[in-house]
């Protein structure tokens, strides 16, 4: 893809998904003129870019539903459902057509307009607009003589108008990117007229004139002036606009991510070397110079410190960028499974790591699926229970400490402990005894080939989804965490860093090795006892007054067996304390991602500031509480 074709083609993604955020408003506020002109800018938009790229099914496309929004707009005509339905399917081939160019595929690969769109859009067209706006402009009716000058006017016009004042003849450029037969240049008598007189021809040809302007001389003024307004929006748009952006490959983001993570460690390192340094005595011009290495040192230090803020702020965006997706997925999916449903999203504005974004994606699609085919009740269901027919699903965001928060809710039927047992037993994913808590039976909808469905359906129901969740979440070093009430709902709660490759952590050792815990989880640092009360045969501690049960870090990690005496208190779902032998600090580390080994419990590697390797202890694992084993060594 040539980069004029792929810069369109990032540009009138946006667009599109914009435009589905919009019509989606527009259902619940017709009347809303902003939304209006923002639907009808878009598609204008579009339209006017894939002229330029010779995209001719996504003109035809755009310039349909230019048509009816343009009657929607100016109130010539109401919104109705139909015309809604009409753009959506509208801005999905717009999407798709948009998807295939991004994938690679060549603009005379791509498909036409399917004959149903058309129809669609038409039909919207004919039953919202008035005749006029129905079909494109085309010339006044006349005898057939008159016939070859009329069909020639258009060209004629284009080729004779002649550049304005800047050099550009914006008409011409205006009809080389909609549809032949659309557009009619103005006449202009006032300049025709000493042409006329200099040709003894041209009685002739002028002869029809009067009579077309008789017919109807208010319509024809009224299209003189429309065409001259579409002449000049198009202009506006195609004006040079300041750049205040530029557009970077993210490999090249990365790279430069990575270079100003590698300057901060060498910049950390050096000031531990310098400290070391100081330890002696210098004199003379040595203590000179060691003054102004000191002072050096800390200038770089600060520097690389800035450059890897404003590297990481250069991969931040909205999950907004994520969330604005969601709306038109959970409508017609609702529709189809005969649902009522209404989507709420707050916190759009938070920003992640734009990897996270990405990633994201699929597991909150499997997510919204899975509330929707499990979690909502059918409205006759909800009625039959006391509930409002129309069911709730909300989509929240927030930043909370290092970490960033994803919370989706739902107000159906919830999840019941015993059943998921239940099914996990059944399926000889789980022993008898296996998940004896609720939160551990919530948790069973993340193993593979889970699922409480008898009869796989269109949505769900095949065991598989759940588990590619828990799956990303945890390649984001992130940790998700279920909560439901039964006959009121579900929550699954998703924690993930707020950038991937940088993170505030707390360097710990035990049985020998050097360990970092992410800062997200940990809440503050305890002095541990000789002995410790005992509930159910494990070690319990009281931690402001409740009872918190004690886990061995070295243990959980398969190490050997220590002396673990200072505990860490761990803001899991299931709060406990996590017992090391000693803290040696907090850090901000570059985390390498482990790609060669798989290590249970351990997501990657650092260097910390003396330049020892520094092994990172997963959030997921410290959030699922070690994985639930575990005694403290004495």
């Amino acid at each position: 893809m040539d980069d004029m074709l792929k810069d369109f083609v990032v540009e009138a993604m946006d667009l599109a998904v914009n435009v589905e955020e919009h019509l989606l408003a527009l259902e619940r506020d017709p009347n809303n003129k902003e939304t209006l002109n923002a639907v009808f800018r878009s598609f204008h938009t579009i339209k006017g870019g894939a002229g330029f790229m010779g995209l001719p099914a996504l003109v035809a496309a755009c310039h349909l539903t230019e048509n009816l929004f343009d009657a929607l707009r100016t109130g010539a005509a109401p919104v109705t459902p139909i015309a809604i339905e009409a753009a959506l399917q509208a801005s999905g081939f717009v999407a798709d057509q948009l998807t295939d160019l991004s994938n690679g595929a060549r603009p005379e690969q791509l498909a036409s307009m399917p004959d149903s769109l058309e129809r669609i859009l038409v039909n919207a067209i004919e039953g919202n607009a008035p005749a006029p706006a129905a079909a494109p402009p085309a010339p006044v009716a006349a005898p057939a003589p008159v016939a070859a000058p009329a069909t020639a006017a258009p060209a004629a016009a284009v080729s004779t108008s002649g550049p304005g004042a800047d050099g550009l003849d914006w008409e011409a450029m205006y009809v080389s990117v909609i549809p032949a037969g659309t557009y009619t240049p103005a006449e202009k008598p006032a300049a025709a007229a000493p042409a006329a007189a200099e040709h003894a021809s041209a009685p002739v040809a002028a002869a029809p004139a009067p009579v077309a302007a008789a017919a109807k001389p208010a319509a024809a003024d009224a299209g003189a002036d429309r065409r001259e307004e579409k002449v000049q929006e198009f202009r506006a748009a195609s004006a040079p606009a300041k750049e205040d952006s530029i557009r970077v490959d993210a490999v090249k983001l990365d790279a430069l991510l990575e270079v100003a993570g590698e300057s901060v460690q060498a910049a950390n390192q050096a000031a531990v070397l310098l400290e070391r340094l100081l330890q002696f005595k210098f004199e003379g011009p040595a203590a000179t110079l060691m003054a102004t290495l000191t002072e050096t040192l800390e200038r770089a230090s600060r520097y690389s410190a800035e450059l890897q803020r404003a590297t990481l702020a250069t991969r931040m965006q909205p999950v907004g960028r994520l969330f604005q997706k969601f709306p038109r997925l959970v409508r017609e999916l609702a529709k189809d499974l005969g649902k009522d449903v209404e989507l709420t999203i707050e916190g759009a504005e938070t920003e992640v790591d734009r990897v996270v974004v990405d990633s994201l994606y699929d597991p909150l699609v499997h997510m919204l699926r899975n509330a929707l085919d499990h979690g909502v009740e059918s409205p006759e269901d909800r009625l039959a229970a006391g509930k409002p027919a129309k069911a709730f699903i909300s989509l929240k965001a927030w930043q909370e400490a290092n970490s960033v928060m994803i919370v989706l809710q739902d107000d159906g039927k919830g999840m019941d402990p015993h059943a998921l047992r239940r099914k996990a037993v059944q399926k000889g994913l789980i022993g008898e005894s296996g998940a004896p808590t609720d939160e551990e039976a919530y948790q069973l909808v993340f193993l593979p080939g889970f699922s409480t469905k008898e009869v796989a359906s269109s949505v769900s129901g095949r065991g598989v989804g759940m588990d590619v969740v828990k799956t990303a979440v945890e390649k984001n070093r992130g940790a998700i965490h279920i909560d439901s009430s039964l006959g009121h709902g579900t929550k699954f709660a998703i924690r993930l860093p707020i950038e991937l490759s940088i993170v505030p952590t707390m360097l710990v050792s035990t049985s020998g090795a050097a360990l970092a815990l992410p800062m997200a989880v940990v809440q503050r640092v305890v002095e541990l006892p000789d002995n410790f009360m005992n509930v159910g045969g494990a070690p319990v501690l009281k931690d402001q007054g409740r009872p918190l049960p004690v886990r061995s870090l070295a243990s959980a990690l398969g190490y050997e067996a220590c002396s673990e005496k200072v505990g860490i208190v761990v803001a899991a779902p299931q709060p406990y304390i996590l017992a090391v032998e000693a803290v040696d600090g907090t850090a901000d580390l570059v985390i390498k991602p482990m790609t060669a080994i798989s290590v249970d419990g351990i997501t990657g590697t650092a260097r910390s500031a003396e330049g020892e390797l520094v092994l990172v202890v997963g959030l997921s694992f410290l959030m699922d509480g070690c994985r639930g084993t575990l005694k403290v060594a004495a």
